[in-house]
């Protein structure tokens, strides 16, 4: 079993930090508000640490889950952040959806100290980080990959090494531009079944078992007509996401028209005071007169 360090106790931290100390390792956590961070070692055990540095000084592995590339530089590269003590050898997985920017400066800066990092992101929501189902796209170098895969198993379906430093962070891009499209076109196509007076439970148990099938119309569609948005993904973080895809697609020239339209969409339904809805809530902007 491996020292490690957990840095940001947030919806997706907190379970994850969870499960590797339940898996058997030695974990020690900081979060940015300790009340978080003293119920969770209150729970799982473990050791409580005053700063990132602090939290990483012994560790074999730092894993990361915070806000957004301002919160990680800040947790790493600060004055108290977890690259003032990473040890030559360990390696830091970071699972903040974050841009491919800061990953491979990350990267450059943990190489420095003679160290591995890898930029994480994951999918799968609060849901599959509560039951350890996650999907992990990675990016960095295959030995620190090698190193670190056994730790993240503990919290994952699927952990994949994409490609070098960076490709993570960009492999999540495609994940959340896919996302996009789908849950317009579900919440347009459940909003058309009842303007139609179809019966929709019928509806989808017919048509999820062919090409229209997909995770969100499984797992979504009863509380999208339902009009229930209280849980998963929040409209506020799915917007963050889609600021990173346009900033990356304006370096590299891609085109994301509908990614954009729905962007605006989302837009309307903060307006609607929608911003910790689900992403799902997209239907909600559909019933307004």
């Amino acid at each position: 079993m491996s020292k490690v360090a957990w840095i940001g106790l947030g919806v997706m931290g907190y379970p994850l930090a969870g499960h590797l100390k339940t898996h058997g390792h030695d974990v020690t956590v900081f979060n940015r508000t300790r009340e978080k961070a003293e119920r969770w070692v209150d729970a799982f055990g473990g050791r409580l640490a005053a700063t990132p540095a602090e939290a990483a000084g012994d560790a074999d592995f730092v894993f990361a889950c915070v806000g957004n590339d301002d919160d990680l530089r800040s947790v790493t590269l600060g004055p108290d952040g977890v690259f003032q003590t990473l040890q030559s050898g360990a390696v830091f997985v970071d699972h903040t959806t974050a841009s491919a920017t800061i990953a491979r400066e990350l990267h450059g800066a943990a190489r420095e100290r003679g160290a591995g990092s890898l930029d994480a992101p994951v999918s799968g929501g609060q849901s599959g980080a509560e039951s350890g189902t996650l999907t992990v796209m990675i990016g960095g170098d295959e030995d620190d990959f090698t190193k670190a895969k056994p730790v993240i198993d503990a919290y994952a379906r699927a952990a994949n090494l994409i490609g070098p430093s960076g490709s993570g962070q960009l492999t999540k891009m495609v994940n959340q531009i896919c996302i996009a499209g789908l849950i317009e076109a579900l919440a347009e196509a459940l909003h058309f079944a009842k303007a139609a007076n179809l019966d929709v439970e019928k509806v989808i148990d017919t048509i999820s078992k062919g090409a229209a099938q997909s995770w969100q119309m499984d797992n979504r569609w009863r509380t999208m007509i339902e009009g229930k948005f209280d849980f998963g993904f929040a409209v506020d973080w799915v917007r963050k996401d889609f600021a990173i895809c346009f900033d990356e697609a304006r370096r590299n020239g891609a085109s994301l028209p509908v990614t954009a339209l729905v962007d605006q969409f989302y837009a309307d339904v903060q307006e609607m005071g929608g911003n910790r809805w689900d992403t799902s809530s997209l239907i909600a902007r559909l019933g307004r007169k």
